[in-house]
């Protein structure tokens, strides 16, 4: 995820929209997502309730084919390969693997990646003590396997807005029956959750809710889904993330990012990492922009960014972690697409620390395809009542509203960091930030 890396916009009154747009040329060189072809249809609900494994998955892959014969018609558009569908064993999946690098179906540095992955998961799974943990990881692993490898045959390229892809395959059940076994619920925490339930009352009157966030991981929408999923399914499963390019990019991380709503951007920290791309970089974030404000335009919407541009790290010297700091330039942005869009609108604070879940690198790196490392552990999540924005709008007074944002998250983040690392539990709350674990 990221933060908005986008021009400036002239201030106008809320009932006005601020610019004209154009959706006719602008999107031309976006290509649409075909692949549901090759899954068979299921009902919404079904869907939707349906526990993913990989047997159930390669059963959806049969039905398909037993109803293009029953029609007359030919083979699939695209061959789905059951390499992985179909493995019984960890020697089966991980020969899979090798077996479509020496096809030719698979390059041997996503192979190495996908084999990383699998084992960091097995262990993390492991970790958990859970009985049926090498089923868990044979099921959830196969069908991540075979998710990334039809990305790499047929590569699916993301809109400026993308909506998660629910039917005839559930992406956003997948990201959470794969993410949901690695936290550990009894250590988990969320942070006035009350406030979920103000934020979807002002949804129902029409109005858009934005939440200033910190970043930790890539896991962090499956994160926040989770810990909501049980009390407030409206927030986990109709979130807009605003999301940078390397979660869209990395055929490791695409099957993910594909069961979420997002805004796709190019993050600051890599506007400039191949500067002949800067220029393109630069225009399609006008396009997300577009987008963004089209979208807000017709309320209840909920948008979650993170305006420090990209993951938090810890400190070289003394291996903490905290929130990263907040750009002013992009909450600004977002307060002006928030003002301009006709909808009230409303801007929250909101703390996330996951991130000993699937740490990124220690330090920002260039290229695609980054070492995941995972982790079985507790996870938290704390909101503070909405912080209004003042009317003027100085330099200053925009960056003192950006550190009121900032200081609401980070002392939520010091909370959920009592509760989890210093072992305090429901004990950390203070008068100001109450934890609960709503799913007990």
């Amino acid at each position: 995820m990221s933060a908005l890396s986008l021009p400036s916009l002239s201030c106008t009154s809320s009932s006005t929209y601020p610019f004209s747009i154009s959706l006719n040329s602008s999107f031309s060189s976006i290509i649409p997502f075909q692949r549901v072809k090759l899954f068979g249809s299921t009902s919404k609900a079904t869907t939707r309730s349906f526990f993913l494994t990989a047997k159930a998955m390669a059963e959806l892959v049969k039905d398909k084919e037993s109803g293009v014969a029953a029609a007359g018609g030919g083979e699939m558009d695209i061959e789905h390969s059951r390499t992985f569908l179909e493995a019984r064993s960890e020697e089966e999946l991980l020969s899979g693997i090798k077996k479509e690098v020496e096809a030719g179906r698979l390059p041997p540095n996503v192979a190495a990646g996908m084999e990383e992955f699998y084992r960091n998961y097995k262990n993390a799974i492991f970790q958990s003590g859970d009985p049926a943990a090498a089923e868990t990881v044979l099921s959830n692993m196969a069908v991540a396997l075979d998710l990334m490898l039809l990305d790499v045959k047929d590569p699916f390229v993301f809109q400026p807005y993308h909506k998660a892809l629910r039917e005839p395959f559930d992406y956003y059940m997948f990201g959470q029956n794969y993410i949901r076994p690695l936290i550990d619920f009894r250590n988990s925490y969320v942070g006035n959750h009350s406030l979920f339930y103000e934020i979807e009352e002002k949804l129902k009157q029409g109005h858009n809710v934005v939440l200033f966030s910190n970043h930790q991981t890539e896991a962090d929408p499956a994160v926040t889904a989770l810990l909501l999923e049980k009390t407030n399914p409206h927030i986990a499963e109709n979130l807009i993330y605003v999301a940078g390019d390397r979660v869209i990019t990395d055929p490791l991380c695409k099957p993910f990012s594909m069961g979420r709503n997002l805004i796709c951007v190019y993050s600051k920290k890599h506007m400039f990492d191949v500067p002949e791309l800067a220029d393109m970089k630069r225009k399609a974030n006008i396009r997300s922009l577009k987008e963004m404000a089209l979208l807000l335009r017709t309320g209840s919407k909920l948008v979650w960014i993170a305006p420090s541009g990209g993951r938090d790290r810890p400190d070289p010297v003394t291996g903490e972690w905290n929130p990263a700091p907040f750009d002013s330039s992009s909450v600004d942005n977002m307060r002006r697409l928030i003002e301009s869009s006709g909808a009230p609108g409303h801007m929250y604070p909101l703390a996330l620390l996951c991130y000993d879940i699937m740490p990124p690198p220690s330090k920002v790196e260039k290229e695609i395809g980054e070492r995941r490392i995972i982790s079985f552990h507790g996870a938290g999540l704390s909101v503070a009542p909405e912080i209004a924005a003042n009317c003027e709008k100085s330099e200053e007074v925009k960056d003192v509203y950006t550190q009121a944002l900032y200081k609401s998250v980070t002392e939520q983040y010091n909370v959920l960091k009592s509760a989890i690392h210093g072992k305090q539990g429901l004990e950390a709350s203070t008068a100001g930030i109450a934890l609960s674990q709503p799913w007990n």
